[in-house]
């Protein structure tokens, strides 16, 4: 299962804000940590901040911080958020597609199994769990994902 670079991005937000969630942390500051375009996380940020896992607030000490404590919230619950528009295979669209093996697929059922058990491991783990660690002693930066 491949998640949209928009949950990507989303999620490594939540984890850099989870590993230093006494500090608020600005945009452009994680577009540059992470290598992502400003412009488009801007976008995430917003979805983050619609969905009450982030909240921004404006002006010199600004910046970003997580709305709920990290423990709080699941993976699952932020991929569902930002997934809302994706689908496994074709007859997973809201719209049913236009899967011409319906009614007789046997497929769909374990691909509906499988995400369920996905699902139901992200449900399992908390941004807390993943947050980043930021720099490590010996001066490497250690990918939480």
């Amino acid at each position: 299962m491949r998640l949209a670079s928009f949950t990507d991005y989303g999620l490594r937000v939540l984890m850099r804000l989870a590993g230093a969630p006494d500090e608020s942390i600005s945009t452009g500051q994680i577009a540059e940590e992470f290598a992502i375009s400003q412009h488009h996380l801007a976008k995430v940020v917003q979805d983050l901040g619609r969905g009450g896992f982030v909240r921004a607030q404006r002006g010199r000490s600004g910046g970003l911080r997580l709305a709920r404590p990290a423990h709080a919230i699941t993976v699952g619950e932020v991929v569902r958020h930002l997934e809302q528009r994706f689908a496994i295979v074709e007859c997973f669209r809201a719209d049913g597609g236009t899967c011409v093996l319906q009614p007789r697929c046997r497929l769909k059922p374990k691909l509906a199994a499988a995400r369920g058990a996905f699902m139901t491991e992200l449900d399992r783990t908390t941004v807390a769990d993943c947050a980043w660690p930021g720099d490590e002693p010996d001066g490497s930066l250690i990918a939480a994902a």
